[in-house]
């Protein structure tokens, strides 16, 4: 695409696909690896999250992770919305798709290489003794196959004109603007409802409590900053009402696989 004419009315909106499809990719290993799964944080592999200050440490990073893809999101729409008469182009469509692609899969190749082999400051699963084949793993389908099947797109015979690429810049605005509060949502917590609760600094000890009864749990334990608690949910209770009380992070902790199970009741 470099060598395109600058003239070219869909160059910029194709680098905004690119862009857009970039900072999801980012959403989505961010999400489903340092929250869901609870694999890995970014600095995993540099600070270990042995207390609650690492921990917080750790958060943190994720946090400006996530902030940086919101920068490569809002580049990418400012550069579709600025260009959006261009989807009236027979074919830039399936164009503007195939660089959305690209810029999805070409985000878990420079992860791959740069963060788990070169800088190595955090693999796909921390605690597994073969990471390179966890790496290649999520590498494979999610970095090379997104990839190539945007390439595929990008050489196939254009298509007639239409609203596919509108639906698409659309879909992929909304799945960015939506995946960075989706990070804030806790996991299921284990069959005996036993949560691990990160609590913001200075909380007193009569916050906490209130923090457990609304969610008709019980404290099982705590360290000795009294950050970090382990809770037994209620049958009924959602977790999510523990972030109105104070909570920076809620996780299933010691009964996890995750890099958060860092300690036990």
């Amino acid at each position: 695409m470099a060598e395109r004419s600058a003239a070219d009315p869909t160059l910029r909106l194709l680098w905004g696909g690119f862009w857009l499809g970039f900072a999801l990719s980012g959403f989505f290993d961010g999400i489903l690896l340092h929250q869901v799964l609870q694999w890995h944080h970014l600095l995993s592999g540099v600070a270990p999250s042995d207390t609650p200050e690492d921990l917080r440490f750790q958060i943190l990073a994720d946090g400006l992770f996530h902030v940086s893809h919101y920068l490569f999101a809002l580049l990418g729409l400012w550069l579709i919305w600025t260009r959006r008469a261009a989807f009236a182009v027979p074919g830039v469509e399936r164009r503007f798709t195939g660089w959305a692609l690209i810029g999805f899969g070409s985000w878990h190749v420079l992860d791959a290489v740069l963060s788990h082999w070169l800088l190595q400051i955090h693999r796909i699963r921390m605690d597994s003794v073969y990471p390179l084949f966890w790496d290649l793993a999520w590498l494979i389908p999610f970095g090379l196959a997104v990839l190539a099947l945007g390439i595929h797109l990008l050489r196939s015979p254009p298509s007639g004109p239409g609203g596919t690429g509108r639906r698409a810049a659309v879909t992929l605005a909304l799945a960015v603007l939506v995946a960075g509060p989706l990070a804030a949502l806790p996991p299921e917590p284990d069959p005996d409802g036993r949560t691990l609760v990160l609590f913001r600094p200075g909380i007193s000890f009569a916050e906490v409590v209130a923090a457990a009864d609304a969610v008709e749990g019980r404290l099982i334990w705590t360290d000795a900053s009294e950050a970090v608690w382990i809770m037994a949910l209620g049958p009924e209770a959602s977790a999510l009402s523990l972030y109105r009380h104070g909570a920076l992070l809620v996780s299933r902790g010691p009964v996890s696989v995750g890099c958060l199970s860092w300690t036990s009741a």
